[in-house]
């Protein structure tokens, strides 16, 4: 884990109590709560997805949902537990019918995930993202191409190893998906600059209906 200062660790508390009370954009009208990021402040390895949905809006905590569950047995794949990584949003506030994030409100979200960032000083940044009918885009491939392709850039004023995923929700649509999600996953380690954990296969998930209130969405 990184040697986060203590001051850092206070300093984070602190800020995730002042935004619980942020009205910075429209979605804090008709959230139950604030969904600030939570982990280990000491991670070396930080996720982040999209916006809460349902079930983190109701609980306060991110990927709380069948899709946490399903992050919690691709961590232990690869010898990790929530407990060591920290997990965040884009937005803090659930978009009402999980709708797509407005430009106007990732902008102004976007400064608390930075500070996150900034305090936690992790070495790589996981984004999580969900699949859309990208060929209505008229881009199929575009997230394809970018999925388990690491690239060094500046999040927060700090450098980070950036590693897009596709997000635990797809494998419960797509159970073609968990063995993609498997693979991406067991190169975290050695991004980190771990020892590669043995190849394991992936439990496969209890494929239920993932429930319309489930937050799904790209960034």
């Amino acid at each position: 884990m990184s040697a986060v200062p203590v001051e850092h660790v206070d300093e984070l508390h602190a800020y995730g109590e002042s935004a619980a009370g942020c009205t910075r954009c429209r979605l804090s009208q008709g959230r139950t709560q604030v969904v600030f990021g939570a982990g280990n402040p000491h991670a070396d390895l930080m996720f982040v997805g999209e916006a809460p949905g349902f079930h983190e809006d109701k609980q306060g905590l991110p990927f709380v949902g069948q899709a946490g569950k399903l992050l919690e047995k691709l961590l232990a794949q690869i010898g990790m537990q929530r407990s060591d990584v920290y997990i965040a949003n884009v937005l803090m506030c659930r978009p009402p019918g999980n709708r797509n994030p407005q430009p106007d409100e990732i902008e102004a979200c976007e400064s608390h995930l930075f500070r996150q960032i900034e305090l936690i000083q992790p070495m790589v940044v996981a984004t999580l993202r969900q699949l859309r009918d990208e060929a209505a885009l008229g881009a199929p491939d575009r997230h394809h191409a970018r999925h388990g392709q690491e690239q060094q850039t500046t999040l927060g004023g700090r450098s980070v190893l950036l590693y897009p995923l596709y997000h635990p929700a797809a494998a419960l649509y797509t159970p073609a998906m968990l063995g993609v999600l498997g693979e991406d996953f067991a190169r975290l380690p050695g991004l980190l600059g771990r020892t590669p954990e043995p190849p394991v296969s992936v439990v496969e998930p209890e494929l239920k209906l993932v429930a319309a209130t489930e937050q799904l969405g790209l960034f």
